[in-house]
């Protein structure tokens, strides 16, 4: 089945336990942090995750935007995150794979992310590691933005990828998913969609949460 990932950036953060409680029929809670340096955007960071941890029950897939991003893992696994995702483009490979190995002494889940720019052979040198790889279907900093079709292919050979040598893993897609992308990324081969306005901007999340996972069923 499909797994579906609400992104809290596009929630009423004046409102956000409410709005958490609102897609409790979510697999995951996505959690957008942004550093005002790898992305020219800021957002939340650790103390909101250990506030998320104490409002709701779903796995917290948080999604490091951030600059040397190993700085922060212990932070955010003691904060509760359930999954933690860095960029490869954030940091030298020595790093990330510090990264890594933080993540697996603290007991998170593993995972790496690509920007649009990156391309889908730069996640081998970590891939039988991993938990989830992560594509970047806009250009990682502002939610809202459109699908880029193009990162079409670079599913299509992530998810190759992962057949060859980690075929547990799974795929996650983020940027512009909606009821009409969603069905593009699940055929391109991803299970796991974040989808930030096509939940948040509807007047019934779950339905909109039940919408999305029924993607795999579309022709």
């Amino acid at each position: 089945m499909i797994k579906i990932a609400p992104s809290i950036l596009s929630a009423d953060f004046a409102n956000l336990e409410r709005d958490v409680r609102r897609v409790s029929c979510a697999d995951y809670l996505h959690v957008d942090v942004m550093d005002g340096a790898f992305v020219p955007n800021l957002s939340i960071g650790v103390p909101v995750v250990n506030s998320l941890r104490k409002c709701t029950g779903l796995p917290l897939d948080v999604h490091l935007m951030i600059e040397k991003p190993a700085r922060y893992i212990e932070a955010f696994a003691k904060a509760g995150a359930s999954l933690l995702s860095v960029h490869l483009e954030a940091d030298h490979p020595t790093g990330i794979a510090q990264a890594l190995e933080l993540m697996e002494r603290h007991g998170v889940k593993k995972a790496v992310a690509l920007r649009p720019i990156t391309k889908a052979q730069a996640v081998l040198p970590y891939l039988q590691q991993l938990d989830m790889v992560l594509v970047m279907t806009v250009e990682p900093g502002f939610g809202g933005q459109a699908f880029l079709p193009e990162q079409l292919d670079t599913i299509r050979q992530v998810r190759a990828l992962i057949e060859r040598y980690n075929p547990a893993c799974l795929l996650e897609v983020d940027g512009g998913i909606t009821a009409k992308t969603a069905p593009l990324a699940v055929q391109a081969g991803a299970n796991v969609l974040v989808a930030g306005s096509a939940v948040y901007g509807a007047d019934d999340p779950a339905a909109a949460i039940a919408a999305l996972r029924a993607a795999e069923l579309t022709p």
